[in-house]
């Protein structure tokens, strides 16, 4: 439903356009309801739920309920293996010693101590397969009963949701916001932009298209409908799309089996390449670098058959290698190989983003001579690359003075790994005119403010989300290299499971590192206990769910705490039906349930391709914890893997990540402080209206304010 998907993406409730009545009754229901689930509806949302007869009013209110359960995680029962968790968890050799005790029985009686050392040796007995073990021993209803009530505290979370204008009117809005974003999409986004794609298809369509899996998503839909293709000016584009509609990776990173398409599908891809190609011969250059794919390709698109494109013929022709064509990158790669320099970054200067792209490479090969040339085409190109490219390049040169301990290279599927950093620093004085040339032409791009700007200082931390692809869906969460203080005294980690089709065993985790990032202690399911932190019980089987929690004091030892989930047998996270992650703070002396909604600071998906997730890791420092966001998988063994076995590998990424410097929120307003007033968030509401960037916007700004959270950080990167 359109409703629940803007509720969650946005934390905007769409307006009902139901019969009007009393609602009040309903209105006070849904209010009690969402502080539940830690959230809060505004004034004006329960004055128009209010105004609705009771049945419009009841089906609004079912779907915000719906929605905020499960974008926190709550739509599911988190049932804990030991009931008492997390009191009562046995120590781990006795909970196995009573565990083998029960299958190793004789004559109806207790097996000795002796008996069970026999029956371990003989290596005959499974500890897994163990009478009881992995399974949960009570109902979700028992587990409740064994706990008292959540009790309320100050710090815990409530989420403030506002109402929007229509249905359609939301929907189109996001559509416009999630076509047109200057910065790549997540999966989750993408997801939705697909949906909305179908819903406003002959609706408003955004001036530009920036991103080309974007077109592609978008294509791919009016391409099935019959509707013109928008935004295609490449031979790439056609293949995108075509992967797309295929039900493959339209990032091109993995191959795609093409389906068979109709004939008025082929018509259109066809004619759509005779045109970029006539238009620009030139881009035949990009054929070669899939040209494989692009035989595929032409296997079911019969390119043979219509000679009235005879463009779109030569595509083909490249592909099989019967016309040769020189792309542009291969010129440059040929310069640079001949020692050429300058002459490759003349070059590249025909395609601005590849040759800053290119620029630490040609900076660390030119001679002293060229270098000047490379900074002066570089200097050119400023003004014609995207925003993105520019804050990318600038985030890259700060990480450049000082070579790193380990380099960690993350893929766009969040695989990463680490090797040794051997490029040579490029000079501090480079690195300081890169860096000025950079933050002068990134400051003429930022719009401009007749607002001033309040800024919450909880934002400032929060990297730049320069591509949705380095982070998860879910809620709260922030990209990689975000850091959020966290308080609290009790920190509990939580992993939830439903596997698809057959026995799918995960595994939540914890490891402890000291402040030089060795390994400081365990705990798993083979270590119940360490130094306060505890473990509430494998579960190896979820076909009807099953959660997994860790609760760590913040007082243990321990420099960095990295919560992990390791696949131990069975489906991997992209197969199976649902998985997430996510964490809550308590008091030490905060009763309830394991999990409770109210509690929960962040809940991400866990859907990357991998063995190993590491969606974060928390920091401790002098001003207390941080919660630092990963967002990596690693790729780990098919089958049996365990913490102790991945704890250099998740050292070494860990401290990759902890030791970059990322741009963050706070980069962009330092550059604003010198072009409009900037004024610091203290809780109090501001008297005239203006430009709010925070975590969560307050209720009740002036009329006139606009207000740029989370699920809009996006919109500040500059085109």
């Amino acid at each position: 439903m359109l409703e629940k998907l803007i509720v969650q993406r946005s934390l905007l409730v769409p307006a009902s356009t139901g019969a009007a009545g009393d609602g009040t009754s309903v209105a006070r229901q849904l209010d009690a309801a969402l502080l539940d689930v830690g959230f809060s509806a505004s004034r004006a949302l329960l004055e128009h739920i209010g105004t609705l007869a009771p049945a419009p009013a009841m089906d609004l209110a079912a779907i915000v309920v719906s929605a905020v359960r499960e974008l926190v995680g709550d739509h599911v029962q988190h049932n804990a293996y030991f009931i008492g968790f997390p009191d009562d968890v046995p120590d781990t050799v006795e909970f196995w010693t009573d565990r083998l005790r029960a299958a190793v029985v004789t004559d109806g009686g207790t097996a000795t101590d002796e008996q069970l050392r026999d029956a371990v040796g003989s290596g005959g007995v499974n500890l897994l397969d163990l009478p009881a073990y992995g399974a949960y021993q009570h109902t979700y209803a028992q587990l409740l009963a064994a706990h008292d009530d959540l009790i309320a505290a100050a710090g815990d979370r409530v989420t403030l949701l506002r109402l929007g204008d229509s249905a359609d009117v939301e929907a189109a809005r996001l559509y416009l916001a999630l076509a047109g974003s200057s910065t790549p999409l997540g999966e989750a986004d993408l997801a939705i932009l697909t949906e909305l794609a179908v819903a406003c298809v002959d609706g408003a369509q955004p001036a530009e298209i920036p991103v080309r899996e974007n077109r592609a998503v978008l294509n791919g839909i009016r391409l099935v409908l019959g509707r013109p293709l928008v935004g295609v000016d490449t031979t790439t584009d056609v293949l995108r799309l075509a992967c797309q509609v295929s039900g493959g990776d339209a990032s091109l990173v993995k191959p795609t089996r093409f389906r068979a398409f109709r004939r008025p599908e082929r018509r259109m891809l066809l004619a759509a390449l005779n045109t970029v190609v006539g238009s620009s011969p030139d881009k035949l250059g990009d054929v070669v670098r899939y040209a494989e794919r692009w035989k595929r390709l032409g296997e079911r698109l019969h390119p043979h058959e219509y000679d009235q494109w005879p463009h779109a013929q030569e595509v083909f022709a490249v592909a099989r290698g019967e016309r040769r064509v020189r792309n542009l990158a291969g010129r440059a790669e040929a310069a640079i190989r001949a020692g050429a320099i300058g002459p490759a970054a003349s070059v590249l200067s025909a395609a601005p983003g590849l040759l800053l792209r290119s620029a630490d490479r040609l900076l660390r090969v030119a001679s002293a001579s060229e270098r000047t040339a490379v900074v002066d085409a570089v200097t050119d190109a400023l003004g014609s690359a995207s925003g993105r490219v520019l804050l990318s390049l600038r985030e890259h040169v700060d990480n450049r003075l000082t070579p790193v301990s380990a380099r960690m290279y993350a893929s766009r599927s969040r695989n990463a790994w680490v090797g040794p950093d051997e490029r040579p620093p490029l000079p501090a004085e480079l690195v300081a005119e890169l860096s000025s040339l950079l933050d002068a032409e990134i400051s003429a791009r930022l719009p401009k403010q007749d607002r001033p700007l309040l800024v919450d200082p909880e934002v400032l931390d929060v990297a730049l989300p320069l591509s949705g692809r380095a982070a998860e869906g879910g809620f709260a969460v922030l990209p990689r290299g975000s850091r959020a203080s966290v308080s609290g005294e009790l920190l509990r980690f939580f992993t939830y499971w439903r596997q698809s089709s057959r026995r799918t065993d995960y595994d939540l985790s914890v490891l402890l590192l000291d402040d030089e990032f060795h390994a400081a202690g365990q705990v798993s399911w083979t270590n119940y206990h360490h130094n306060g932190v505890v473990y509430s019980g494998d579960i190896t089987d979820a076909t009807n769910g099953a959660t997994e929690f860790i609760d760590m004091p913040m007082t243990t030892d321990g420099h960095y705490v990295v919560p992990q989930v390791y696949i131990y047998t069975g489906e991997s996270f992209d197969e199976v039906a649902e998985s997430m992650f996510g964490y809550q703070t308590r008091t030490q002396d905060q009763l309830g349930a394991p999990f409770d909604a109210r509690t929960v600071r962040a809940r991400s998906h866990l859907r990357g391709q991998g063995r190993v997730a590491l969606p974060m890791v928390f920091a401790k420092g002098e001003g207390g914890w941080q919660a630092v966001w990963l967002h990596l998988y690693l790729r780990g063994a098919p089958s049996l893997n365990r913490v102790e076995g991945n704890a250099i590998t998740t050292a070494d990424r860990v401290r990759a990540l902890m030791e970059r410097r990322y741009l963050t929120v706070g980069y962009l307003v330092d550059r604003w402080r010198a072009r409009a007033e900037v004024m610091t968030w203290d809780g109090r509401l501001p008297d005239e209206p203006v430009t709010f960037i925070g975590i969560q916007a307050p209720e009740d700004l002036p009329v006139g304010s606009e207000a740029y959270t989370l699920d809009r950080l996006s919109e500040l990167i500059p085109e």
